[in-house]
């Protein structure tokens, strides 16, 4: 029995010392932790640096691409307004062919009208020379109208053949 009441001593004084060596390494942390950070251990270090490259990596690429889409942008931006001066330019080209249809058909109106008064005044015998006049001149006006219809279309044609020889994309 004396065996065991000297283990029991032996192992109580072992306890205690384990017990002061616990606070001590307790206080040694908590020091430590005050004064500053541990540095990270190697391999820690070496995955933060294969981090950073990747992060500088992905900078590069957003960079790119937002230079990219600036790009895209001024180009859209261009064709935007290249698109509405062609409209504007084809909106003038059928105005003035909707201004010279309504004078063609207003130069052909008067021409029917004008035979039809010549083929009475011819059925009663009676030839009017201020009517033939007058006919000759809307027939040269029914001309001129058509002449400046077909101009105009000419010009249509043209701007449009201008277009797709230099590289445009108009149909």
């Amino acid at each position: 029995m004396s065996d065991i009441v000297d283990l029991e001593r032996r192992i109580a004084a072992a306890l205690e010392r384990i017990g002061h060596g616990v606070e001590a390494l307790k206080s040694a942390a908590q020091d430590q932790a005050r004064a500053e950070p541990a540095p990270p251990p190697a391999a820690a270090e070496g995955e933060a640096e294969a981090l950073r490259a990747q992060l500088e990596d992905e900078r590069m690429v957003n960079a790119q691409l937002t230079e990219r889409v600036r790009v895209l942008n001024e180009r859209l931006e261009g064709g935007t307004r290249e698109l509405e001066e062609t409209v504007a330019a084809l909106r003038t080209q059928a105005s003035a062919s909707e201004k010279n249809l309504a004078r063609l058909k207003a130069a052909n109106a008067k021409l029917r009208e004008n035979n039809e008064a010549l083929r009475k005044a011819n059925a009663s015998g009676l030839a009017e020379p201020h009517l033939i006049n007058k006919s000759m001149m809307e027939e040269l006006e029914a001309l001129r109208a058509t002449r400046e219809t077909d101009a105009a279309e000419v010009d249509a044609i043209l701007t449009e053949l201008k277009d797709v020889l230099e590289g445009g994309t108009h149909a």
